[in-house]
């Protein structure tokens, strides 16, 4: 039985200042799938996330979710879907940003709640429901009146992915999850998203965590100076003979 496609990357091109960051890019995720994206700083993997998630325009390729064209080129040009339809292909999507990215004058049950009222996609009172569920399955809910600057990075990080999961997205980015935190707290972050795994979650999970990588991913990809240079099963991926990507895995191990 043929899989799902629920994100369809091609050909994604992307420069800045005349340099190009992205050099003919495609991928597809299919539903339930976990995705890992690894590789050197400069390789183009944020970018990517951000062509991905509309934060950036791309310069050239396609994009497409669940069947919904968000963006393609044709004629040398770059034609996006209307307003009305990028709202909606929005919401098929959630990103988890490295720096939190939460208001700082709102509470931890404001920062879930407001993006799904404000969204149209709930009431207030189911939005609640729903921020008051995920705080308590990611051990916060004693914290929903607390502000983000009273809370430590890996509490912050979880409210993130808490305000994410609110929306009911069917696919969920993560762009480098863990790197701002203090080692201590990456492991309450990582187990988090081993717990969406679990559960089939499907997602793209930029990060420099290689074991947690060979955990819970379906398939690995490994991006260097804009491509994407190999892609496969952990197992393909951790042996694989491949000098450059020994090298990058073996730095990252050792440290």
């Amino acid at each position: 039985m043929e899989k799902e496609v629920l994100l369809d990357i091609k050909n994604m091109r992307k420069s800045f200042d005349g340099k190009e960051v992205l050099k003919d890019i495609s991928l597809s995720v299919s539903r339930g799938e976990v995705v890992s994206v690894i590789g050197p700083s400069g390789s183009g993997k944020s970018t990517m996330l951000r062509c991905a998630t509309l934060l950036e325009r791309m310069d050239a390729g396609s994009l497409i979710y669940d069947g919904n064209v968000a963006a393609h080129d044709e004629d040398g040009a770059m034609i996006y879907a209307d307003r009305k339809e990028l709202k909606k292909i929005r919401s098929y999507f959630g990103l988890v940003f490295q720096n939190f990215n939460l208001f700082p004058h709102y509470s931890v049950l404001k920062n879930i709640t407001e993006p799904v009222v404000l969204s149209g996609q709930a009431g207030k009172k189911e939005a609640q429901e729903r921020a008051m569920a995920l705080l308590e399955r990611l051990g916060l809910s004693d914290k929903k009146d607390s502000y983000p600057g009273s809370l430590s990075g890996g509490q912050q990080q979880r409210v993130s992915i808490a305000r994410a999961l609110a929306m009911q997205p069917r696919i969920l980015f993560f762009d480098e999850p863990t790197s701002a935190l203090d080692p201590e707290l990456t492991g309450e972050v990582l187990k988090v998203i081993r717990s969406l795994a679990e559960e089939h979650m499907t997602m793209v999970i930029v990060t420099h965590e290689m074991k947690f990588a060979r955990e819970v991913s379906d398939r690995i990809i490994f991006m260097e100076n804009g491509v994407i240079r190999f892609q496969g099963t952990p197992d393909e991926l951790f042996g694989s003979d491949d000098e450059r990507l020994g090298a990058f895995i073996g730095k990252l191990t050792a440290d």
